[in-house]
């Protein structure tokens, strides 16, 4: 048994680790884990504290997937639920469909009797507004949601170096082989309202497959989703390439993109042996991970392929 995270991921690895111990499934155990760091409010870049998108609404963005049956579910644009991960294993068990958005999604968390909070918290809002009075004059400011056209805005204060854009990873395996990954985020930071990356979508920020492995993505959404980044870590795993050179190939593949909307992009990923790996476009980044004989996670390089990086 393994769980491989992002760093992010430490609050609820041991929780995690503990479900598949107690005879949990992987499902549970990666839905166990991702909890936990949802309802950390110092965790800016998921859940309850998440960072606020322009108009200062917290929405959230969440997928998992079960290796064994390619069953997925997902919810995106969410606001008022703390726990996007356990609605979008709902979505996955109790409807036909994979994802939901915005109002229907909430309307289903109601239905599923999911509780309605509020996620913003106060050292979130005052970076927000600390944000947009940086960037803005003091009377856009005040009238943001009546501004006839807000995407200018979106572009300048997205620029931010000090924006967020991170997510939470989990990839669980059981001893039998089974392999689930989800993935939680409260997305861009400062984002457009309605901006969906890629941690909902299946084969952009997340995928599972028993036979060959599975991956999951945080970064810049927009690029995973345009090379479909943890869908074709799998792919490369089917064509019979290595682990680490399925990553490279990945990591490859992102590098071919253009446009001025480029930054940070991660990924882990897990094969049916339980190997493990990480990479990264940026240098000194790390990631977790912890078999079922360890006390607690302990902390793995990424590969780092940068520009000219191989």
């Amino acid at each position: 048994m393994i769980i491989i995270a992002s760093n992010n991921g430490r609050a609820g690895i041991n929780a995690a680790m503990d479900t598949l111990r107690a005879g949990g499934s992987t499902l549970d155990a990666v839905e166990t884990g991702i909890r936990l760091v949802e309802a950390n409010p110092d965790d800016h870049t998921v859940g309850y504290g998440g960072y606020p998108n322009l108009l200062g609404q917290v929405e959230l963005d969440a997928g998992i997937m079960d290796g064994r049956s390619l069953a997925a579910g997902a919810v995106a644009a969410i606001q008022g639920y703390k726990h996007p991960i356990s609605i979008a294993r709902k979505v996955m068990t109790h409807l036909p469909h994979v994802l939901l958005v915005g109002p229907g999604a909430e309307r289903f968390a109601a239905e599923m009797k999911f509780e309605r909070e509020e996620l913003l918290t106060e050292p979130a809002g005052q970076v927000w507004a600390e944000r947009l009075r940086a960037h803005m004059p003091a009377e856009v400011v005040a009238q943001l949601a009546e501004q006839a056209e807000l995407w200018p805005w979106v572009d300048i204060v997205t620029r931010d170096p000090e924006q967020v854009g991170s997510t939470v990873n989990f990839i669980a395996q059981d001893d039998q082989g089974n392999i689930c990954v989800g993935v939680s985020t409260s997305g861009m930071a400062w984002k457009y309202p309605g901006r969906v990356g890629d941690s909902p979508l299946i084969g952009a920020g997340l995928y599972a497959d028993n036979r060959y492995g599975a991956a999951a993505c945080t970064g810049v959404g927009e690029m995973a989703l345009r090379t479909g980044t943890a869908r074709s870590v799998v792919l490369y795993l089917k064509m019979g390439l290595s682990l680490r050179d399925a990553g490279r190939q990945a990591m490859a593949d992102l590098r071919d993109l253009a446009g001025p909307h480029l930054g940070p992009m991660n990924l882990i990923a897990l094969d049916p042996a339980g190997q493990h790996v990480g990479f990264s476009n940026a240098e000194n980044k790390t990631y977790i991970y912890m078999t079922v004989d360890m006390a607690g996670p302990e902390e793995a390089p990424r590969i780092y392929l940068g520009p000219g990086q191989d």
